[in-house]
């Protein structure tokens, strides 16, 4: 235990060592002669404003640039990170009405490049400096246009500079979003330059993204929907401008486009509602879906499920459960340890949910939202079915998880059915969970049943099996001690159980981003015993 900690002690203060150095030379006049070397750039391509509108939530009313305090805008030295990190990512020229004036934008960029030509640690950030280029090149028509010779070149320059900047950087980010946004700004540059140097870098680098970051059913390996969705965007940016700017769309850009597609009809096309697996949240695809349209994207799914996720619907009801093992850890930062966990909606008001996640690492509320007891599911001793380990300032990764499997589904007309397994609790209690799920569609009526499979390392101790309900709804204990009555917007429902101790509690929810709010969730506890042990519940249309 000694050697262990010594030698975890020595790999952490080579790791800061190293950084430190690394700090000091990116830093250096070496460094930036390096990065200074710039190819005869001059922008040919403007890309259209709509090609990127599925990255930008535009505001209807629009800001004058004469608005801003020309002068003072990079002086203030007090700006929280998040204002820090909106303000140098010049993301706010998208709210900035075309009317404007050029002159005065022009100013902005120039003061900006006068105190930022040379690599800085925050303002140089991956995630800050593509949003940047991106925002600069894609409003070049404030930006750019109508300016005189000296300007434009040192815009050029400056936009060559952050661009080598990042294809000699990239790689050694850890952040997977940050690697996609940084090879779009690559792509852009190239594309909008017509500097091969640029484009053929970003397109290597985009199918390097593709070949590590999706499983074989062309899914993200993080199994977020959130990301799903976030990669799609990107994907289909970058197709419409290679198509925009008449280069070559590769086939492999095509292909996931195609299948991500799919994925993205099966979770959002038929539902129009958010599922709260794994680090997702509650969004807006409307505007997506708009942007779609007008680009002729039509995305079709006949599948009952994909990458670990079971969904059972028809026109009045939708069952869903997350039938799949946790990620590995390197794509784990998002992921919600919600093994066999459901959601449930009727004629599009979900009954059962799923609490939510806070996005923010740095925040107690992330670690409470990705243990299993947010989830409506079973959890055992008040733990999670896999462990989480934070590692420095940067998000919780799981060290220990889970399996799942004898996966089994059943969807006609008259009955569903979801069965699986999950062995998260295995190894420290000796319990296996298998979970079937059945559903009568004429009826109106779920029936649950939770088998606890013991082995011979069973170890007793106490179980919860939750069912979260979204704020607001309203529920009451029957005096039975049995039912439990829960009021839809349209529609009542009884829950019922003879077995364990069936009661209702205050929890959090956390379905809107980095928010949380008061919810309650019906549960049965109970002690495990060493035999057979079926736990049967239902839940039915009143």
């Amino acid at each position: 235990m000694f050697f262990r900690s010594y030698f975890n002690y020595i790999n952490e203060f080579y790791f800061i060592l190293k950084n430190q150095i690394r700090k000091i030379y990116l830093s250096s006049s070496i460094y930036n002669k390096k990065i200074s070397k710039i190819d005869e750039n001059i922008l040919v391509y403007q890309p259209t404003l709509k090609i990127l509108s599925s990255l930008i939530k535009y505001e209807k009313q629009k800001k004058k640039i004469e608005d801003f305090n020309i002068q003072s805008i990079w002086e203030n030295k007090n700006l929280n990170y998040k204002d820090f990190k909106k303000l140098h990512s010049f993301y706010w020229l998208f709210s900035i009405d075309l009317k404007s004036s050029n002159r005065v934008t022009q100013s902005i960029i120039e003061n900006w490049i006068s105190k930022n030509q040379n690599y800085e640690t925050r303002s140089w950030e991956i995630d800050i400096l593509s949003k940047r280029i991106i925002a600069w090149i894609s409003n070049s028509k404030i930006t750019y246009n109508d300016s005189n010779d000296s300007y434009k070149n040192s815009f050029n320059i400056i936009v060559s500079k952050q661009v080598n900047h990042l294809m000699n950087e990239i790689d050694r980010s850890l952040d997977i979003n940050d690697k996609m946004i940084g090879c779009s700004a690559i792509v852009i540059s190239g594309i909008s330059y017509k500097n091969s140097r640029f484009l053929d870098y970003g397109l290597n680098l985009l199918k390097k993204i593709i070949n590590n970051s999706f499983d074989n059913n062309y899914f993200p390996k993080s199994r977020n929907i959130r990301q799903m969705v976030f990669y799609l965007k990107y994907f289909i940016l970058l197709r419409e401008l290679l198509k925009d700017s008449l280069n070559e769309v590769p086939e492999y850009l095509d292909e996931i486009i195609f299948y991500l597609g799919k994925s993205y009809d099966f979770f959002w096309g038929s539902l129009k509602k958010d599922l709260l697996f794994n680090g997702n949240n509650n969004s807006n695809n409307y505007e997506f879906d708009k942007y779609l349209k007008l680009f002729r994207y039509n995305f079709k799914s006949d599948k009952l499920d994909t990458s670990g996720y079971t969904i059972l619907k028809n026109k009045d009801a939708a069952l869903i459960m997350d039938t799949g093992s946790n990620p590995i850890k390197n794509y784990s930062e998002n992921y919600q340890s919600g093994p066999l966990s459901f959601e449930f909606f009727f004629k599009d008001k979900k009954l059962i949910t799923n609490s939510g996640y806070f996005q923010n690492h740095n925040h107690q509320l992330n670690g409470i939202s990705k243990s299993t007891a947010t989830h409506s599911t079973l959890t055992l001793d008040n733990s999670s079915a896999c462990n989480f380990k934070k590692n420095g300032r940067g998000p919780s990764t799981v060290s220990r998880g889970f399996k799942t499997f004898d996966n089994q589904v059943t969807h006609e007309k008259n009955f569903w059915s979801i069965k699986c397994s999950h062995d998260g609790y295995l190894s420290k209690y000796g319990v296996i969970h298998e979970r079937t799920l059945e559903f009568d569609p004429k009826k109106y009526i779920i029936f649950g049943k939770e088998r606890l499979i013991k082995k011979k390392n069973f170890k007793s101790t106490n179980f919860e099996i939750r069912f979260h309900l979204l704020p607001n709804l309203k529920i009451t204990k029957i005096q039975d001690n049995k039912s439990v009555l829960i009021e839809l917007e349209n529609s009542g429902w009884r829950f019922f159980s003879k077995d364990g101790l069936i009661g209702v509690e205050t929890g959090l929810y956390f379905g809107n981003k980095n928010n949380y709010i008061e919810n309650q969730n019906i549960f049965i506890s109970g002690i495990t015993q060493s035999d057979e042990q079926v736990i049967e519940w239902r839940i039915s249309k009143i």
